[in-house]
């Protein structure tokens, strides 16, 4: 059983979805052979736009009550801050409308995110000059990587709310990374900690055969 001051697991790392995902890393499945570098159409290459928003993990959503979240922004910044809910709803808070690609082919447009925008958080910790690539770690084990610039995009945040609710346990709730340019495994669910390093450092699906960058223009989907 959790403690009061642990997040609430529910379900199990599903290492056959793993197995699975890596295989498809492997075989290059979904990939299309028409990198577009112009987003002549609005749809990547090789997607499908969906209504609803699926729902995908390894297996385990945590269940983080706002009052024992916790968010560590550190590494090679100026000033590395600790933020508990209060205090980043405290910070300014920004509304984008965005669409999102996930790397299994499906795409929904005009998502409506409210959060608190990278550009704040760079302005707040002041990355060292030294700095050039960001690792997100969420409350599942889960992490992912991205460039200091992907990171720096303007309609990158860190989002509290979809379609003005709040988000829910299964889709990252209470605060999750939304970087909506790049395929949505970039986008880390549930996230506890944002690490500012001078070398780069994959991630969980980085190390499993996927892209290290997962621009969905260029198809990157695989390693």
């Amino acid at each position: 059983m959790a403690s009061s001051d642990d997040p609430d697991d529910e379900g199990k790392i599903k290492d056959k979805l793993i197995q699975s995902k890596e295989k498809w890393a492997r075989e290059g499945r979904l990939l299309t052979g028409r990198p577009d570098k112009v987003k002549a159409n609005r749809l990547p290459p090789g997607q499908r736009e969906v209504k609803n928003w699926p729902v995908l993990d390894l297996g385990v959503q945590p269940n983080i009550p706002k009052d024992i979240w916790r968010l560590r922004i550190e590494g090679l910044v100026e000033n590395p801050v600790t933020w508990n809910f209060e205090a980043f709803m405290a910070q300014p808070q920004s509304d984008f409308v965005s669409d999102i690609h996930c790397v299994t082919a499906w795409s929904r447009f005009d998502n409506r995110w409210q959060g608190v925008s990278s550009a704040h958080i760079l302005e707040t910790v002041r990355p060292k000059a030294e700095a050039r690539h960001v690792v997100f770690h969420s409350s599942d084990g889960y992490t992912t990587n991205v460039s200091l610039p992907v990171f720096a995009e303007a309609n990158v945040l860190l989002a509290h709310s979809w379609e003005g609710a709040p988000l829910t346990r299964e889709h990252g709730g209470p605060v999750r990374v939304v970087i909506p340019d790049w395929y949505f495994w970039k986008s880390a669910k549930w996230v506890t900690r944002i690490v500012f390093l001078a070398e780069d450092r994959p991630g969980f699906w980085e190390t499993r055969g996927y892209h290290n960058e997962g621009d969905p223009w260029s198809e990157e989907r695989y390693g």
